[in-house]
């Protein structure tokens, strides 16, 4: 892989997936050539009113001159103000889009590859590190754009008024960046360094609270404690260090800028001394020469606040590339079809370095299919396979369909997790529509056997607020909100938590739905679920290499 220091002051992948960026770039260049122009028009006039007050002119025939570099200066100003409102909103965009691609990009991988990584240091991606990028998009940019238009065109006019100040600043201005190359490279490292450091102690922080009743029980909260408080040093001190070399760098800027203005100034003073230069000429040249210093100045201290977005943007950039490359193979599309028949042939989930037993199911319209096994034997892990979101060996078919993301179109489900989140008990219900309706709400409380419970009832956090029985219902309400006749609907293990008569009359509730045409597929433990099942499948705990 390519490192970051190595894809140039721009990291191309960035404006590809932000595409917010680019038009951002344009708006920005434009804004920056007309400062330029600005910048240029002011020293000029500025330089004939000073040239004409020391030669004794009438302050009449100043006034023009004067009034012209305050008008001038009043356009630079609002030239700036709106550099700034383009920078934040086209920084806001950027990272709004990059961080519905992530999004985007999850969903499509599923729990499978999350599974594989930690959620927190994950979170602490999505969040943090993306507003991060902020100062990438708001501020570095735009300070990159000015160095690419106002440097060459503030170092054409200084040569063209005065051919040795313009060598001067033409020699001296390339050793601004080859400092900047060195300083860039040490403050990835440490800015990279520093975001890893983050990313593990927040890891280590939702492990620990995760797991806080079973250390306490075993009185082991002690040594985590002192595990998070020696993370916590650890940050502090790569902390530190990005602040200690944002310094120094932006230090030796300063330094070397200052250098090159000061021997601009000594050779335009030896020279008006010689009489080899005219006043206005030098004076106008000795305005400008800070000008052609400045954007690149800049473009070394925005990097070191850009920095921590772009350390943040690899695993970004991981799932992005897993995700495309998965659309490529599966050649996923959404779509919605007549006929949710689900087919499994030779259907091998793949858990790590281990492989299940191969499992074969048909599931056809007004059919219901129960899914047994002993606990640990993989039956959930078939029904994540037909979601798309386990790895697996085999064929598996959704009306005659194999793209995980179609397979998730024509199905309504509800796994062991209720997925509960802070709301309405209709707001869970109806999770991800846009326009719910409380009609359908209702209906679908009433099929999962909770008409008692009132869609207005707020939720909490995971569910808090409902027992468990409650919180499962709502989760299978949510599933047949999504049920029409185009979709099938898979359950895993509905009845784990209710009483003997609320799961008899789901599973009447179950059975109806399928005499109705509905193909569906119960994963359940309870015997009582044999009773209305077509078809049971039984799933074996041994696993193969």
């Amino acid at each position: 892989m390519t490192s970051p220091a190595s894809r140039g002051p721009v990291d191309p992948r960035l404006l590809r997936y932000a595409r917010a960026a680019r038009g951002f770039f344009a708006i920005s260049a434009a804004i920056t050539l007309a400062q330029t122009a600005v910048i240029i028009a002011f020293a000029w006039l500025l330089t004939n009113a000073l040239v004409g007050a020391i030669s004794g002119e009438s302050v009449a025939s100043l006034l023009p001159l004067l009034g012209g570099a305050a008008a001038l200066l009043i356009a630079r100003g609002l030239l700036l103000v709106a550099a700034e409102v383009t920078s934040a909103r086209g920084a806001a965009r950027a990272s709004q889009q990059l961080r519905a691609r992530l999004v985007s990009a999850i969903a499509t991988l599923g729990p499978a590859w999350v599974s594989r990584r930690n959620t927190a240091s994950l979170a602490v991606t999505a969040g943090h590190g993306l507003e991060a990028l902020d100062a990438y998009f708001g501020r570095y940019l735009p300070q990159l754009v000015a160095t690419v238009i106002t440097t060459p065109l503030v170092t054409l006019t200084i040569f063209l008024a005065d051919w040795v100040s313009g060598v001067i600043v033409v020699v001296t201005l390339p050793l601004i960046p080859i400092f900047m190359v060195l300083i860039g490279l040490a403050t990835r490292s440490v800015q990279r360094k520093q975001f890893d450091t983050l990313r593990t102690l927040a890891a280590r922080f939702a492990d620990t609270v995760g797991g806080l009743g079973t250390l306490k029980l075993f009185g082991r909260h002690h040594r985590a404690a002192e595990t998070i408080d020696t993370v916590t040093r650890a940050y502090k001190r790569e902390t530190m260090t990005v602040l200690r070399v944002s310094f120094i760098s932006g230090f030796a800027l300063e330094f070397l800028a200052s250098l090159s203005v000061a021997l601009i100034a000594v050779t335009i003073g030896l020279r008006l001394l010689d009489g080899d230069l005219t006043l206005l000429i030098g004076l106008f040249v000795l305005l400008l020469a800070p000008e052609a210093y400045l954007p690149i100045r800049q473009v070394g201290v925005q990097f070191h606040a850009a920095a921590e977005g772009v350390a943040a943007t690899e695993e970004i950039f991981e799932a992005l590339t897993a995700a495309e490359g998965m659309a490529v193979t599966s050649g996923a599309s959404v779509y919605r079809q007549s006929d949710p028949t689900i087919d499994a042939t030779g259907l091998a989930v793949r858990r790590g370095e281990h492989t299940l037993p191969p499992v074969d199911l048909s599931v056809g319209p007004g059919e219901l299919v129960l899914v047994q096994g002993p606990s640990g034997s993989g039956k959930s892990s078939v029904v994540a396979a037909i979601l798309g979101f386990a790895e697996h060996d085999g064929e598996v078919r959704v009306g005659g369909e194999a793209a995980p993301e179609a397979r998730r179109a024509a199905i309504a489900w509800a796994g062991q997790q209720h997925g509960l989140v802070s709301g309405t008990v209709a707001e869970n219900v109806a999770l991800g529509d846009p326009e719910p309706d409380s009609e359908r709400v209702a209906d679908a409380l009433r099929r999962a056997q909770a008409s008692s419970l009132d869609p207005g009832t707020v939720v909490g956090v995971a569910g808090s607020g409902l027992s468990g029985g409650q919180a499962q219902r709502v989760s299978i309400a949510r599933a047949f909100y999504r049920l029409d006749p185009d979709r099938a609907l898979i359950l895993d293990e509905p009845s784990s938590a209710l009483d003997r008569d609320t799961e008899a009359a789901l599973w009447r509730e179950l059975r109806t739905t399928a005499n109705g045409g509905t193909p569906i597929l119960l994963i359940s433990h309870r015997e009582s679920a044999r009773e209305i099942a077509d078809r049971v499948v039984r799933v074996e705990a041994t696993v193969t290499r």
